[in-house]
């Protein structure tokens, strides 16, 4: 009688078992670390956005800063023609359409011609999960945020 060469059931449903209970302990720390670059993501489109805003109301003076991302940025055909009021192309595509890397980003508290002042807040598409915290600047530049992932103002932390 021949012998026969392979594994047992019993040896792979422990292999599987020992695979299963890496993954259980690798999964947890891939979900926080892709939260925390998210995060860091979020702070660094938050700088771009400021940087673009002192741009434009530098470029343009009459209007001041500008209240919408979509003036801020620009397709790259649209930018290829030249930068305009309209058609600043100070922030990337992606950014101009308000979401990037798990986080949705606005801007608003534009009043007055020229307009002097105005907020920009980034919040998490789905929070816990692409981002736990929310952030917000404004003219001043200081980026501030709020650990609970409540409602940022200038009144939360600063980073």
């Amino acid at each position: 009688m021949k012998k026969q060469k392979g594994f047992s059931l019993i040896e792979l449903l422990i292999v599987v078992a020992i695979i299963l209970i890496i993954a259980a302990i690798a999964i947890p720390n891939l979900m926080r670390s892709r939260m925390a670059a998210n995060e860091s993501s979020a702070v660094g489109s938050i700088r771009t956005i400021n940087t673009a805003e002192v741009t434009y109301s530098t470029t343009y003076p009459t209007i001041g800063f500008t209240g919408t991302l979509t003036v801020l940025g620009g397709a790259a055909s649209a930018c290829s023609s030249g930068a305009s009021s309209t058609v600043a192309c100070l922030i990337d595509d992606v950014l101009a359409h308000g979401t990037k890397s798990g986080y949705s980003f606005t801007i608003g508290g534009t009043t007055g011609t020229p307009a002097v002042t105005y907020t920009s807040n980034a919040s998490p598409q789905a929070p816990g999960q692409s981002g736990q915290r929310t952030f917000c600047s404004d003219q001043s530049g200081v980026i501030y945020n709020d650990p609970q992932g409540g409602a940022c103002t200038n009144a939360s932390t600063p980073l």
